[in-house]
């Protein structure tokens, strides 16, 4: 079990008010020094490598060093030009007008224009990315009046819009390189052509991915690195290992094993980083496939949430590295959470009354059902949350076999084939609802195959009239009332249960400088990053030598 003191300094940017101001990094006194190769731990290895199309955590982490957003996101959640240099809402809420940065060039020497973000809008960010189809439902139109100028219209006002315009929320694709191509299958995907700080070298899939420096990057002077290799390394232990030989400097997404944490912290080659993290308000949350016919029966799924103790699941399995969830909505997001939703506390005897009830009933072997439930692979704090629900269930009755699989048989089992009866995830709730939150209950997205939608099945036409609802309110007031609403709905009819509100660290080397420059940083650039030259850089030997 982690020390106190440690615990505190590793949660205490976690518990950040979204709404608030997050805590500024101290400046740096030193005149950042250019040049080194900075080796990161990634983990898993992406499916693919383009955000755009995938919004899973190991591509956000990667692509936006490749990719630039709109706008960037700076420590007190305020928004900084990027590849927009302003952006205007109209009066009434229904225009969106971006300006553009002029002399962009995609890596491959091709201008960055209007026409680029265009066709993203149209073809990927309303058919394809999970999130944006809500977020950009309401478009009506886009408008191009010259190439460095976008008119985006809305049928309704879309307030939720600006808090994603990053390149993980609105990562912009080059029109020439797929404009009548299969977008899914268009073999840049996994060899980006980009605007960011880093161009795409090599991907050795099972080993590393190497990003080099983009000399003709519009942020003059950035980056200060020469080169990242994101390394795949998927044994926890190794990953410990490697930050401690020097072998990696920069490892997000609570890397090591949480028990390791405290003695990786106390040496001075190391520290451990919360900041990075405030724009995801992560949860962590179990789909109920709703289209088996035993899960259909609301008794059934209410007892589930009975038979799960979330606190010893918090303290046993993250070793106190989240707070118990009551709603998809993270409690630091103040202004949209709420607690007054139905609530299913710890009581295996409920848990077995319900099943009784549903005609559920205890076998001469003990068992009411046999299930297998699905855990995203990515990494033991899974598993063993895959293991904790196992032995939950089986004290009411209920054979769970936990099912193991790469991350691309498990997103088609789950959001495509929906072969699975119960799956553990985690999602990113971001600063707004409609951001995050809600494609894991809009129906629309039920069975297309897109990863990190609705993988429940969760078919309700009040839940889906909220959402719209919120979509095109012009009134803050009114769309907090309406997700409030939404929590209610959700935790009523319960195709999912929430488990745990997550908190992440980054485990990196004491002179890699200006790591975090947002509250976005894991789904940001390591532009900022450079090493201190008053320090010895650690070596570098799982860089691949070219």
């Amino acid at each position: 079990m982690l020390h106190t003191r440690l615990l505190r300094s590793l949660l205490g940017a976690a518990t950040l008010l979204i709404a608030g101001a997050a805590a500024t990094a101290p400046a740096t006194a030193a005149a950042p020094t250019p040049g080194g190769t900075l080796t990161t731990i990634i983990q898993p290895e992406p499916v693919i490598l383009t955000s755009a199309l995938n919004t899973a955590a190991p591509t956000g982490f990667f692509s936006a060093n490749v990719f630039d957003g709109l706008v960037e996101y700076d420590n007190d959640f305020k928004l900084k030009p990027a590849l927009a240099e302003r952006w205007e809402f109209s009066k009434d809420g229904k225009t969106l007008t971006f300006y553009l940065r002029r002399g962009v060039k995609w890596h491959d020497g091709k201008p960055f224009t209007s026409a680029d973000v265009k066709w993203t809008l149209e073809n990927v960010w309303k058919k394809i990315h999970p999130r944006n189809q809500i977020l950009y439902g309401k478009v009506t139109s886009t408008d191009t009046p010259d190439d460095y100028t976008v008119v985006i219209h809305f049928s309704e006002p879309s307030l939720a819009v600006l808090s994603s315009l990053n390149s993980n929320g609105a990562q912009v694709l080059p029109k020439h390189l797929y404009e009548g191509t299969d977008i899914l299958n268009n073999p840049y995907n996994n060899k980006p052509i980009g605007t960011g700080p880093f161009v795409f070298k090599e991907w050795s899939r099972g080993n590393y991915i190497t990003l080099e420096r983009n000399p003709e990057y519009w942020d003059k002077g950035k980056p200060y690195l020469d080169k990242i290799v994101f390394k795949v390394v998927p044994d926890a232990g190794a990953r410990a290992a490697a930050l401690e030989k020097g072998e990696a400097q920069y490892a997000p997404f609570s890397p090591v094993p949480l028990k390791d944490a405290e003695r990786l912290a106390k040496l001075p080659s190391l520290k451990l980083e919360t900041r990075g993290y405030e724009w995801l308000s992560p949860w962590l949350f179990v789909d109920i496939n709703l289209d088996r016919p035993y899960f259909k029966d609301l008794r059934v799924r209410q007892a589930l949430a009975y038979a799960i103790d979330r606190n010893a699941f918090n303290k046993v399995v993250w070793y106190g590295f989240g707070k118990p969830a009551d709603s998809p909505v993270v409690s630091t997001l103040k202004q949209f959470h709420t607690s007054d939703v139905p609530q299913y506390g710890f009581d295996p005897k409920k848990a077995e009354a319900l099943l009784d009830e549903a005609g559920l009933k205890r076998g001469a072997d003990g068992t009411r059902l046999k299930i297998n439930l699905d855990y995203l692979p990515y990494g033991d704090d899974f598993k063993r949350s895959g293991e904790f629900i196992r032995n939950s269930l089986k004290r009411v009755g209920i054979e769970v076999n936990v099912r193991a699989q790469d991350t691309p048989t498990y997103t088609k089992r789950v959001y495509g084939d929906r072969d699975y009866d119960l799956s553990v995830v985690w999602f990113a709730g971001f600063a707004d609802p409609l951001v995050g939150v809600t494609r894991a209950y809009w129906s629309d997205s039920v069975g297309k195959n897109i990863p990190w939608s609705n993988g429940s099945g969760y078919r309700s036409a009040e839940a889906d009239k909220l959402i719209s609802q919120a979509q095109g309110s012009a009134s803050q007031s009114e769309r907090i009332a309406l997700f409030k609403k939404l929590q209610q709905q959700v935790q009523t009819d319960l195709p999912s249960l929430p488990l745990l509100e997550m908190h992440f660290f980054t485990v990196q080397s004491s002179n890699l400088k200006d790591a975090v420059a947002g509250v976005d940083q894991v789904y940001g650039s390591l532009k900022n990053a450079w090493f201190d030259s008053g320090a010895k850089v650690a070596a570098n030997p799982a860089a691949p030598q070219r």
